[in-house]
This record gives structure tokens, C-alpha cells and sequence, in this order.
């Protein structure tokens, strides 16, 4: 079927999708409305997840992750979401502080980092947003200074703050941007690793968001907090490049997530209809609802196309530019997606709908968020446009 989140997958893939649905429905969908409600964060699941191993799926097996394609962890977010897009932008944002440690890490980093993340003993955080720099993130100003030789420093000192860093302040690790200087732009952006406790690194306000309110966000706060040089990760100046390393395949996550979480919406809505009857007969057969209907379900089908499509790309090894503009055009369409289904679910359901004890319209709230975070959706559509424009000027 057209709508079958199955179709065209391997049997293997279909096998982890039937698993992942099940842990979803059972275990995380029954507690999301209340998790919403109360803006609690429950640390378990994140254990029941390290216990399924997907807390390092899209990584290779000799670095210890599940060696999952792209394309299989699609399938994975898409599940979680359709449960809880809370949860699912926890595992998305845990996988992505994991990406650039595997991809830039030495082994001696990698042995001693991932390990605790993987089990589920460590939460990670990606630390790059600051109150002037969100989708430009070669304006941030968290400052590095050097300890010790130029050449050869033995720390870093970080001064500076960062805001509305998902899984803060519940993370045990942080992967953190700075700068070594803002006149240098881009050029000077280093990552480092920091841990939580590291003296002068301290939490400020906890964000108070509209959606996903059970995925915690706070602002980090660094005075002077000294890393040693061993957490440097890359070289000097290499910072920017390890992060938009990152970040294609986070959008291409997030994109996955959107999807299921447009799904969940169209499937309630769904069901809702055959069992309401106004007038006399079930309101599914009213022409103006059937339409919405079908075209809640053309959005889920083409958020979940592009996403996959994006996941493809990446599988098979693409450039970097053309992996960042299909998930750019894979992010954007399926968070504006989302967020037209997630309302037209609240429009179809009326007033029980309008209701917080049913959870619909959670999903409206949780939806909006994804048209803003890694990369807002403007910011989206200026990447595919350099991508089109560009390929015609050469």
C-alpha cells in the first residue's frame, strides 16, 4: 500500500521497523501525553532503547555501533516519532554528539567516549546554538583561549553560553563549539568534548518550550571552564567543518521523525472519522473531510519519499554538497508537513481535538519546533536554491 511504512524494505529493515514499532507503541506511546503534561523527562527510556541497541544504530560495528544504514535509521526515528517526537529528537540528538566522535575522533577517543553513550550510561548533547548565532553558525562567540604553549596547548579555556541545547541539562556529554577568534569567522570555530561537572561549566535557564516539552532544553553556561587538549576534537579551525558533517545526517533524522509523527496524526484522524457520526452518518463520508484526508495522506507519502531518498543518497556514498541538499529539501518538507497534518488532525477532531488529555494536539506543538530547529526552514530552501542555481550557472 501506498502508506505501508514497510513497503519496498528489505526483510531485514521491515523485521528492525516491526521491532522498533512495538517497543513505540507499548512502551513509549502509552506514557506521552503525561510525560508532555508534567515536562518530565524519563530517563528509562533511554535505557530501554541502549537495551533494543539503538542508541549507536547508524554506526559501524567496529566502532560499536549496529552498523544500520541511513536508510534502516529512517525507519527507526519514523517509528519512535509516531509514538513520541519528543523522544525520538532525544535519540536523534544523543546519535548526532556520537556522529562527529566517530567521524573525527581519534581511537583513543572513540574508546573512551563511546562506549558509555552507547550503553545508555551517558546521554550526549550537540552544543552549537548561541543567542546570535541559531542557523548561522559561523557567528558564534564562545571563545577558546589556549593554555599553555600556542602550538602545543595543554587545555582550552571556555568562556561563553550556548541556548536551547536539547538533552541539557539531563546529558552527561557535550560536544561544544567555540572559537579561538570571531574575527576569523568559520576558520577558527574548534570542537571540543566537555563533560558535565568540568569546573566553570554550569547550566542557566531551562528552555520553557511549546512541543516536546519531555525533551529537556537548557542554555549552557561556560566561565573559564578549562578542557584538556586530548578533548579537542579535530584540529584547530576544523570545528565548523565537524559540524556540518553532522548536520546533514541530523536533518535527514529529523526529516524521518516529521514523518512519523505526520503519520501518527493522519492515522488518529483516520480512525476518528469511521467512528464519529454527525447528522445521521459517520462524518468519513462527508466529501470535504474524505478530501482533507487524502491530502493528509499525500504529505505523509511525500515527507517520507524525500526522506528516504535523502537516506539513499547518503548510503550511496554522495558528496557532501549533494547529501546536505537532499536533506535540506527532505527537512523542509517534511516538518512543514507535519505541521499541516498535525493541524488538520486538530481541525478534523474539533473540539476533542482542541483537548490536551488527547494528545492531538501535542502532535500540532511538538510539529511546529522542527520548522525551526537544525536549520530553519527558510534557511532550507536558500540551500536548495544555491544548490539548483549554481548547477545551472555551471
Amino acid at each position: 500500500m501506498l502508506l505501508d511504512a514497510f513497503a519496498g524494505l528489505d526483510p531485514e529493515t521491515r523485521l528492525l521497523g516491526g521491532t522498533v514499532r512495538a517497543f513505540a507503541r507499548e512502551v513509549v506511546a502509552p506514557g506521552a501525553v503525561a510525560r508532555d503534561e508534567e515536562e518530565r523527562f524519563d530517563r528509562s527510556l533511554v535505557a530501554r532503547m541502549a537495551d533494543l541497541g539503538l542508541l549507536a544504530g547508524p554506526f559501524p560495528e567496529e566502532v560499536g555501533g549496529a552498523g544500520l544504514s541511513s536508510l534502516a535509521w529512517t525507519v527507526v526515528l519514523e517509528e519512535v516519532a509516531a509514538a513520541d517526537m519528543a523522544l525520538a529528537v532525544t535519540l536523534a540528538v544523543h546519535v548526532l554528539h556520537q556522529n562527529p566522535v566517530v567521524r573525527w575522533g581519534t581511537e583513543e577517543q572513540r574508546a573512551r567516549w563511546l562506549p558509555a553513550l552507547q550503553a545508555g550510561a551517558a546521554l550526549g548533547a550537540f552544543a552549537l546554538t548561541e543567542p546570535e548565532a541559531g542557523s548561522n553558525a559561523a557567528a558564534i562567540r564562545t571563545r577558546a583561549q589556549r593554555v599553555g604553549p600556542v602550538d602545543t596547548p595543554t587545555a582550552y579555556r571556555l568562556t561563553g553560553t550556548k541556548v536551547w541545547i536539547s538533552n541539557a541539562p539531563d546529558a552527561e556529554r557535550y560536544l561544544v563549539f567555540a572559537t579561538l577568534d570571531p574575527a576569523r569567522g568559520p576558520a577558527a570555530i574548534t570542537a571540543f568534548l566537555v563533560e558535565k561537572g568540568t569546573p566553570g561549566f554550569r547550566f542557566g535557564a531551562h528552555e520553557r518550550k511549546m512541543g516536546i516539552r519531555s525533551c529537556p532544553a537548557a542554555e549552557l553556561v561556560f566561565d573559564g571552564a578549562e578542557v584538556p587538549a586530548a578533548n579537542r576534537l579535530g584540529g584547530e579551525g576544523e570545528g565548523y567543518r565537524v559540524a556540518l558533517s553532522a548536520l546533514g545526517d541530523g536533518r535527514i533524522g529529523i526529516a524521518a521523525a516529521c514523518t512519523g509523527l505526520a503519520r501518527s496524526a493522519l492515522e488518529q484522524a483516520a480512525a476518528y472519522l469511521g467512528e464519529r457520526r454527525a447528522y445521521g452518518a459517520p462524518i468519513a463520508e462527508l466529501q470535504g473531510l474524505r478530501f482533507m484526508i487524502a491530502e493528509m495522506a499525500r504529505e505523509v507519502a511525500a515527507a517520507r519519499a524525500l526522506t528516504r531518498a535523502a537516506a539513499a543518497t547518503r548510503d550511496r556514498g554522495a558528496g557532501g554538497a549533494e547529501v546536505s541538499t537532499a536533506a535540506s529539501l527532505a527537512k523542509w518538507t517534511a516538518s512543514d508537513a507535519a505541521m499541516r497534518v498535525a493541524t488538520d488532525a486538530v481541525q478534523l477532531f474539533g473540539g476533542t481535538g482542541y483537548a490536551r488529555e488527547t494528545g492531538i494536539e501535542r502532535l500540532m506543538r511538538d510539529a511546529k519546533g522542527a520548522q525551526i530547529y537544525e536549520g530553519t526552514n527558510q534557511v532550507h530552501r536558500g540551500i536548495v536554491a544555491d544548490a539548483i542555481l549554481g548547477r545551472a550557472r555551471g
